[in-house]
């Protein structure tokens, strides 16, 4: 016949493998720790920025001098051009972004820039709205990911200039090589660890009170059977 499981029972079991419970947590947790240390690779991660505009300097600095009046002097004329050169239109903006996106796909696709990834992950993505491109590396070797991003961003200025004849192309951040990894977190994977050994450990223990059958107290005859325990004979062999 089963044995009634309730919860004061199997906080009961629990309490009586306690010892149990408390090894088998510390030993998967320290387990779960040496193979995140030690067997996974550590993965680092480093970015660099570009920019894309759809005007450069020169076309700009020619369309101010046409646009300057014969009236002013040529310092005026200078001084006009070099101020209008520093700002930023809306229209440059908005134009500027849309050539972003459509050089991300450019460098996504391109087979040159692709023979440069060396086995790392690269990711090429424009910031929403702007005409920056950031170019994300992921690999196992700190300096190779570094080396990698930055020849991505040098590469990119030659497809870029391969393919437009207009605007121009610079880099805003170059890749640092990465002081430490971004992955495994040894600390997470431990409590995983930790967490998963205590759960096996509290299963088994329930388990194998449920399916053990053996008597081992008068509450056990009288819950298995019905029947009132009045008396208890010792066992002397066992107790010397």
């Amino acid at each position: 016949m089963a044995k009634n499981v309730t919860v004061q029972r199997i906080v009961s079991v629990l309490l009586h493998r306690v010892k149990f419970i408390i090894l088998a947590t510390v030993v998967m947790g320290l387990l779960f720790f040496m193979y995140s240390r030690f067997v996974i690779a550590p993965m680092y991660s480093t970015s660099t920025m570009i920019y894309v505009q759809n005007y450069s300097s020169a076309q700009r600095d020619n369309a101010n001098t046409e646009a300057t009046t014969s009236t002013k002097t040529e310092s005026d004329s200078k001084k006009t051009s070099n101020e209008e050169n520093q700002k930023i239109y809306p229209a440059d903006i908005s134009a500027s972004a849309n050539l972003a996106e459509i050089c991300v796909t450019l460098f996504k696709n391109s087979d040159e820039m692709t023979a440069l990834y060396d086995g790392c992950t690269v990711n090429v993505d424009v910031t929403d709205g702007t005409f920056f491109i950031t170019i994300t590396v992921d690999g196992t070797d700190a300096q190779k990911c570094a080396n990698v991003a930055n020849q991505l961003a040098e590469k990119a200025a030659e497809v870029y200039n391969s393919k437009f004849s207009y605007g121009q192309i610079g880099t805003l951040r170059q890749a640092n090589v990465p002081p430490a990894p971004y992955a495994p977190s040894n600390m997470k994977n431990m409590l995983i660890g930790a967490a998963i050994g205590f759960i096996a450990s509290c299963l088994i223990s329930i388990l194998i009170e449920l399916i053990d059958t053996t008597i081992k107290s008068e509450d056990d005859i009288q819950e298995i059977y019905g029947i009132p325990i009045f008396a208890e004979i010792p066992d002397f062999d066992n107790q010397g």
